[in-house]
């Protein structure tokens, strides 16, 4: 049961409707967590799309922006985002099996992939300034500098959406994660 106030798409007006529209004829439906961030700021929500557009035109590959998501998800305990991270990380070409390892911080079989992963779980999991290892360690693996930024804008991105659904408790509307 959500906790914040809840519209029906179709009672949607002005800006929300508009992007509500544009979300349909993207994806096809309106996922529910849309649905209540855009119920209660159009705002918000606009800035949610926004961000995961420019993610898309960045230098990260979907798959990664996937793996910052589906780790950062887990970090924040967010069913709803870990539930749709893992079907769309599956369309990435992310197995079930290394999702899993992603999430839980095991080993993979893809040093790159577990140096994506080791690096989101410790700038998520951290303050302060980075300690430069854990930068050599991502740049090691192959990650540009450019890679990097976007690496903090998934993380930016997701962290919205899963503070979000924290708040609201937002009904999940994808196949349970793992």
């Amino acid at each position: 049961m959500t906790r914040l106030h809840t519209a029906p798409v179709a009672d949607a007006t002005g800006s929300a409707a508009q992007l509500f529209a544009a979300i349909k004829a993207s994806a096809g439906m309106v996922p529910q967590a849309y649905i209540d961030i855009g119920s209660n700021s159009p705002a918000a929500l606009e800035a949610a799309l926004h961000l995961d557009a420019a993610l898309r035109r960045g230098t990260l590959p979907a798959q990664d922006a996937e793996i910052v998501k589906l780790v950062v998800s887990e970090i924040n305990r967010c069913d709803y985002c870990l539930a749709a991270h893992t079907l769309l990380g599956k369309k990435t070409g992310l197995t079930a099996a290394r999702i899993l390892a992603i999430r839980h911080g095991l080993d993979t079989g893809d040093a790159r992939i577990d140096a994506l992963a080791a690096f989101v779980r410790q700038l998520a999991g951290s303050s302060g300034t980075l300690p430069a290892h854990a930068l050599a360690a991502i740049q090691a693996a192959g990650y540009s500098d450019a890679q990097i930024v976007d690496i903090v804008l998934a993380m930016t991105a997701i962290s919205l959406t899963n503070l979000f659904n924290r708040v609201n408790d937002t009904a999940i509307d994808f196949p349970p994660a793992d």
